[in-house]
């Protein structure tokens, strides 16, 4: 038996959503205005991120040499992965 669907049609159930959202939109709406009045203007002034005092030491930028080591030892560690992977998968079987 075909289970009946249930539509939107009833126009005061439809009238109450709509009540209510409009509802919803005006408390914050209202809430905005109130944040807005706390920061001391009607627009929200947006500052930079806060940058630490100092930069972290010991960190400097990797030369294309060590980044060319790094990279190729990663792709060795992946190779080694999948290559385990497989295995085992074939193990399975």
């Amino acid at each position: 038996m075909a289970r009946p669907t249930k539509k939107l049609t009833d126009l005061t159930l439809l009238a109450a959503a709509l009540e209510g959202l409009q509802l919803q939109k005006s408390r914050i709406e209202e809430q905005i205005r109130q944040v807005r009045e706390l920061l001391g203007s009607g627009k929200v002034k947006v500052s930079a991120p806060a940058q630490p005092a100092e930069k972290a030491a010991g960190r400097r930028p990797l030369s294309p040499a060590a980044r060319k080591r790094i990279a190729q030892a990663q792709k060795r560690r992946w190779a080694e992965y999948r290559k385990k992977a497989a295995a085992a998968k074939q193990a399975e079987k």
